[in-house]
């Protein structure tokens, strides 16, 4: 036997000794808990469970929620012990708790029924589409479980004349809420939304105005949690140093170097994940779905994204302003969907989403409601995907006699 077999087999070992230790420190923690909450609830004792154990490493401790029993497992509170489970170190304040104890206690939950257990149903069946109309109108015609991720980027507000333009910022943001609505409608349960967004630089008017920044990521989260959406993550898109230059942003400061008036250049964006809200795990998508094979085919090998940066380079169009860098939506319908799974963008733009969904494997529904944007995306993906390979070219009606 030679050296690095030793090596392996000491490692199992201690992975071995370790589960198990952990095993044991976890159900004592649980217990402790529960004689805890015996002790200062007594009379709350069957509407309260525990969750499971955890060790935080930035605490040295244990720590153990609180949930309400009968209730969507609502969180209360979380008790903490030492790394040994010997001394109780912290929890949260007991008044806190009872008061919502008292506000959950008479919620129902609706536990998954045997049918949820079994092999989720094939989804619509969806042929590749790129469709020329307006997106809140388009998708009135499909059904649920119409699409598997939507990754989209928004029209930008008032920023480009060229590309869009709205009345006001409220006008904007209820655009944006009908497609949300209607994106969660044809979305398959507890799939994910990705929407890349960022901070919108409106010019000022005169040498008298300022110019104004309008954060559209903090104001589109009420209106994806309204519309049913769990926030998941904030993911920072980081382009090279210098690449939002031409904005503009920070040359003053760097020529008169007065404080108040530091502005840095910005270089991120946002891509912003949300998840339709279901009372099923995420791993309930991985375990009943339809087949088997094709999550073992997604799985995501190699390298990956540790962090919540993600370093891509930009990408440009002559036709197009805004155009989403093939990285990454690579990297999002890697993360996020698998093989077969039809990916929805209803603000189609230049097709980047459809040519790395068909690289992928992948379907594809497309929607824009500019001709011209329709017409390129036509033109390039009939470059790229072979004449047997079946998309749709649609028009909807109401744009047919334009």
């Amino acid at each position: 036997m030679n050296f690095n077999m030793l090596k392996i087999l000491a490692y199992l070992s201690l992975l071995k000794l370790t589960m198990k230790f952990e095993r044991g420190t976890t159900s004592k923690a649980r217990e402790k808990t529960i004689q805890w909450v015996e002790a200062n609830f007594s009379e709350f004792k069957d509407l309260i469970t525990t969750g499971l154990p955890e060790y935080d490493d930035r605490f040295d401790a244990w720590r153990i929620s609180l949930n309400t029993k009968n209730s969507k497992l609502v969180n209360i509170g979380e008790v903490r012990f030492d790394r040994n489970v010997e001394k109780l170190i912290d929890y949260t304040n007991i008044d806190i708790i009872r008061e919502r104890v008292e506000k959950y206690k008479d919620h129902k939950h609706n536990n998954p029924s045997i049918k949820d257990k079994k092999k989720l149903s094939y989804p619509a069946p969806i042929p590749n589409k790129i469709i020329w109309g307006d997106a809140i109108k388009v998708l009135e015609d499909f059904p649920p479980d119409s699409a598997q991720l939507v990754f989209t980027s928004p029209p930008y507000y008032n920023a480009k004349p060229e590309y869009s333009e709205y009345v006001d910022y409220q006008e904007y943001l209820d655009f944006l809420r009908k497609v949300i609505v209607r994106c969660h409608n044809v979305l398959s349960e507890g799939r994910f939304l990705i929407i890349n967004i960022s901070p919108v630089l409106v010019k000022r008017t005169s040498r008298n105005t300022a110019s104004k920044r309008i954060p559209i990521q903090f104001d589109l989260h009420p209106i994806l949690d309204k519309a049913g959406f769990d926030f998941i993550d904030d993911i920072h898109w980081v382009k090279p140093e210098g690449a939002g230059w031409n904005l503009g942003r920070g040359r003053r400061f760097r020529a008169d170097r007065q404080p108040l008036q530091y502005k840095p250049v910005p270089v991120t964006e946002y891509i912003l994940v949300y998840r339709k809200r279901s009372d099923k795990l995420i791993d309930w998508n991985i375990r009943y779905h339809y087949d088997s094979n094709l999550v073992e085919q997604s799985k995501i090998l190699g390298d990956y994204d540790i962090t919540n940066l993600w370093p891509v380079h930009p990408s440009t169009n002559k036709i197009h302003p805004a155009t989403f860098p093939e990285e990454l939506v690579r990297k999002v319908i890697r993360y996020y969907s698998f093989i077969d799974d039809l990916v929805l963008d209803p603000f189609g733009g230049s097709g980047t989403v459809a040519k790395v969904a068909y690289e992928m494997n992948r379907r594809f529904l497309l929607i824009d409601q500019e001709k011209t944007y329709f017409e390129l995306m036509k033109e390039s993906l009939q470059k790229i995907i072979p004449s047997d390979v079946r998309v749709d070219y649609d028009i909807h009606e109401e744009f047919l006699n334009k």
